[in-house]
Formats: structure tokens, sequence, C-alpha cells
């Protein structure tokens, strides 16, 4: 019992400082990146819909990515999803058969605003990792009148071991996400 809980909690922590890293990639840095548009929902038919469903991406430049829908009825719902995307700053523009999207120089201000950002997204990653721990804490407790205190309270040490792991993790990737945005 008490191993199921931990590895479910082991699970769910690892899966929490995946999705922390993915939201990284969706934060640009110098170069386009065809993972900043992935996630970038937009309106198909009336439902929400990430891009990378609906598109293919290819890097022409270092700041130009151009986008190639698979149905092109979706050209301007595409369009106006990325125009409206507020970390983006980017305009495209559409051809009648692909959208071609040009990034702009990062400044020194707008890189301090993404790190910013991927600080925030770092917090929220590392408040989720603390939630797991508490419910895993509050299972665990559960489990104290069949297994016993001593086997429940090694099995909390255990599990701050695993939280601690998971929170480096994360402060793993946000260092390196820093260095990343701030280097010109």
């Amino acid at each position: 019992m008490i191993a199921d809980v931990l590895a479910q909690t082991t699970q769910k922590m690892a899966r929490a400082v995946e999705v922390a890293k993915e939201d990284f990639a969706t934060i640009r840095t110098g170069r386009a990146n065809p993972a900043l548009f992935q996630k970038i929902l937009v309106s198909y038919y009336g439902t929400p819909t990430p891009l990378g469903q609906l598109a293919a991406f290819q890097n022409q430049e270092a700041r130009t990515i151009v986008i190639t829908p698979y149905d092109k009825g979706a050209l301007k719902d595409i369009e106006q999803a990325i125009r409206d995307t507020p970390n983006l700053g980017a305009q495209p523009t559409n051809d009648g058969s692909l959208v071609r999207v040009t990034l702009p120089e990062l400044t020194e201000e707008r890189r301090k605003e993404f790190v910013k950002v991927v600080r925030a997204k770092a917090e929220d990653a590392r408040v989720t990792v603390r939630n797991l721990r508490r419910k895993s804490k509050d299972e665990l407790d559960a489990l104290k009148a069949e297994v016993g205190d001593d086997e429940v309270a090694r099995a909390e040490k255990e599990l701050e071991a695993l939280t601690k792991s998971h929170v480096d993790a994360i402060d793993d990737a946000l260092k390196r996400k820093e260095t990343e945005l701030l280097e010109v």
C-alpha cells in the first residue's frame, strides 16, 4: 500500500517536472523555435485546438518560422491566434497557403520580462509538487492504523526526499532557461 502511494506520487511529480520543462520551451529565446507555437490554441471550427495538431512547422531562418496548415481553411484562424498570443510579439503574414512568422529581436527589457514569466511557471510547478506531497502525506496518514507508525514515518521521509529531488529538478531547469534567456 505504501509502495503504491509512493510510486503514484513519484510518477505524478515526474510529470509535473516534465510539464514545467515543456512550459519553459514555449518561452522564446533569441531563436525561433517550433515549440513556441505548439500550445497556441486556435479556434478550429469553434473548438480550441493546439496549433501543433493543425500544421507543420519549418525553421527558415534564425527568427522566422513557416507554418503550413494541413487544412488551408484554417489559415486565418491560425494567423489570428498567433497575433493574439501575448508573449510572442510576432506579426504573422499569410500568403494564401502558409503563414510566415518573423519574431522581433529581443531587447534587454523583454528578456527580463521573460525571466519573470519563467520564474512564475517554475513556482507553479513547485506548488504542484508540494500539493502532491501533501495529498500523499494525507494518504499515508490514513494508512497508519493498518501498517503502523514506524512504516508511515519511514515513508514520509522517503516522500520528503522525493519532493526535494523533484523541486531541485525544476530549479535546475529554471537556471538553464534563465541563462539561455539572458544570453545575448
